[in-house]
């Protein structure tokens, strides 16, 4: 079983890591705290897109496909009827007494 690696084990791995690419030339340079990389007269601009000037691509009708998935969905058996438990049904007396209980295959009301 592979053992998992500790809090620990990962911060000393990154922080030699970052060592290594400091010894071999790399530089950081520090950033403000709350300093975004959006450009700040157009923060509305979605930064993942290619360019500014792209545009959505056009959609394609597709009514057949939608008929035929739509046809196939009624196209559905209908699930038979389940067969039921019997239940116990009580029969009453005309004073509202319990006298005894049956077996009924219908469904009680």
């Amino acid at each position: 079983m592979k053992s998992t690696r500790s809090k620990h084990d990962i911060q000393s791995d990154l922080a030699d890591e970052v060592e290594a690419f400091l010894t071999h030339g790399g530089n950081i340079s520090q950033v403000e705290r709350g300093k975004s990389g959006l450009s700040p007269d157009k923060p509305w601009i979605n930064p993942f897109k290619t360019s500014e000037g792209e545009k959505a691509l056009s959609r394609t009708p597709l009514p057949d496909v939608v008929a035929a998935i739509d046809a196939r969905k009624q196209s559905k058996k209908k699930p038979l009827a389940k067969h039921r438990k019997p239940k116990k049904k009580w029969i009453f007396d005309d004073f509202g007494e319990p006298v005894r209980w049956v077996w009924s295959e219908e469904p009680t009301s």
